[in-house]
């Protein structure tokens, strides 16, 4: 990836642009918009509202949009989604099995070009994303072949994990894809829990989870494509039935314990350059009695950022997910989401309504006062920030 001067003039070379403007897999989720492994700116409001950064005001709907990835059933495409994706409103797409195919790498390339072509574009590519992350676990032809266990398990681990990125770096380009939800950094704890029954933690030796989770890291970042490391603080401690998708999961770690294991695969993966990272949907009352992280400012805001010190961008687990069902409509929990600090919000239920929903929502919460302004404006910069990494990749 680029230098950081590099990519502060892209931003800038984006934000400029702008001023001339006008999931879940087919057999059900596993922690996070499908993970099962599939066999088979500114104080204003409203229109004109902007982010604060020097560009022309947008609308709080168009930039609602860069927060939003959403989601379609089947392999076509709706036109829909490419109507939503000429007007602006569209953050990205993420793909599951069901929606690859050979016409894939043209329907992707068509959303882009409908993007560039339209005049809410921002000099940089919608955020085409899945999890490709080895093993088990992979939407697309082709590698990692090996599953994130048998990377740790390997006796070279870290060159092993290093070429586990560059294969998921080969299959995200043959499909025209930018972006990875993978690596996962979760440190299991008994064999055959929720991570380890489908092999996708590399370790539970937390040392070795993040040497591995790194090198994946930098391989595929270095090849020019966003990683993800998931699901912060860490999900290896849920039992084998313990599934966010689906219900309520609480971790009842200590803090100590926390930060110790679980946190510290992120530490070598933030100082590596991370690009994203997905917060869990489980509770950890350690710190934070009341909201899953993904829904937490203590976690978000607090231990991500401010202790660990990451600077990128949060993208949120499915916002459809049974563990927030405490928490209100998917619109609610976007919203609570972003007022706790979340970037990016999932809608991966496969219905590209959904994320319509969201956005719609997003865009009212964010003119009548609900959402910060400026805060969402901060976050909308770290998103364009990113993006503008893939338009010199």
């Amino acid at each position: 990836m680029k230098a950081a001067s590099t990519i502060l003039g892209a931003v800038a070379v984006c934000l400029s642009l702008l001023s001339t403007a006008s999931a879940r897999p087919e057999h059900g989720h596993q922690s996070g918009h499908g993970h099962k492994p599939e066999h088979g700116h500114g104080n204003g409001h409203g229109n004109g509202h902007g982010n604060g950064h020097g560009h022309q005001k947008v609308s709080a709907s168009v930039e609602a949009g860069y927060h939003v990835i959403f989601s379609y059933n089947g392999a076509t495409p709706p036109a829909a989604l490419n109507t939503l994706i000429s007007e602006g409103l569209v953050g990205g797409v993420i793909l599951f099995g069901g929606n690859v195919n050979s016409n894939l790498p043209s329907y992707i390339e068509g959303w882009q070009a409908t993007y560039k072509n339209s005049s809410a574009y921002v000099g940089s590519p919608l955020l085409i994303m899945t999890d490709q992350e080895g093993g088990l676990v992979k939407r697309l032809p082709g590698g990692p072949t090996l599953s994130e266990k048998k990377v740790g398990n390997s006796s070279d681990f870290q060159s092993v994990a290093s070429q586990a990125g560059s294969q998921a770096a080969a299959a995200l380009g043959a499909y025209n894809m930018n972006t990875n939800l993978a690596p996962v950094l979760d440190v299991f704890r008994v064999p055959g829990d929720f991570d380890d029954q489908y092999q996708r933690s590399y370790s539970s030796n937390a040392t070795v989870a993040g040497i591995c989770g790194t090198a994946f890291i930098k391989a595929q970042q270095g090849a020019g494509y966003i990683a993800t490391s998931k699901h912060f603080p860490g999900l290896g401690g849920a039992s084998a039935s313990e599934n966010t998708d689906l219900q309520p999961v609480t971790i009842n770690f200590t803090l100590s314990e926390l930060r110790a294991v679980d946190e510290l695969p992120y530490v070598s993966a933030i100082a590596a350059g991370l690009d994203m990272v997905m917060p869990s949907w489980a509770l950890y009352p350690a710190l934070d009695a009341k909201y899953p992280s993904g829904l937490s400012s203590k976690w978000l805001q607090g231990e991500l950022r401010q202790r660990l010190g990451f600077k990128g961008v949060t993208i949120s687990d499915a916002i459809e997910a049974g563990a927030l069902k405490a928490f209100g409509t998917n619109s609610t929990r976007a919203i609570r989401a972003v007022q706790a600090g979340m970037d990016v919000v999932l809608a991966s239920a496969q219905d590209y309504t959904q994320g319509q929903t969201v956005v719609t929502d997003l865009a009212a919460a964010l003119k009548n006062g609900t959402i910060n302004a400026s805060s969402f404006s901060e976050s909308t910069a770290r998103i364009l920030a990113l993006r503008s990494k893939l338009a010199k990749a």
